[in-house]
């Protein structure tokens, strides 16, 4: 039932845009907006995952980090062994008391 206060024709302008959706789209207004909302949200969850805080980008980082620290590790060990070498051979020189 139209109402009193409006022309014919801006009820039937106000009644077909949903039905333009349902047109073009194939999609009642309501499932069109859920799927909207479902796409937005997995978009700000994919740029998250790559861009954000526990992102792919910080993983690579920190796994080239892990690299690092590890070859400086190896590089330390063996500083560590020349020294103890050198600290040990110095002891031997030392008089016994």
């Amino acid at each position: 039932m139209k109402s009193a206060d409006t022309s014919p024709e801006e009820n039937d302008v106000a009644s077909s845009a949903p039905d333009i959706i349902e047109q073009y789209l194939g999609f009642k207004t309501r499932h069109f907006l859920l799927a909207l909302a479902g796409v937005v949200i997995g978009a700000f969850y994919l740029s998250n995952l790559l861009f954000g805080n526990a992102s792919l980008e910080v993983l690579l980082q920190l796994e080239n980090y892990e690299g690092h620290l590890t070859s400086e590790i190896a590089r330390l060990k063996q500083e560590n062994a020349t020294l103890q070498k050198e600290y040990f051979e110095l002891k031997e020189l030392e008089p016994s008391e």
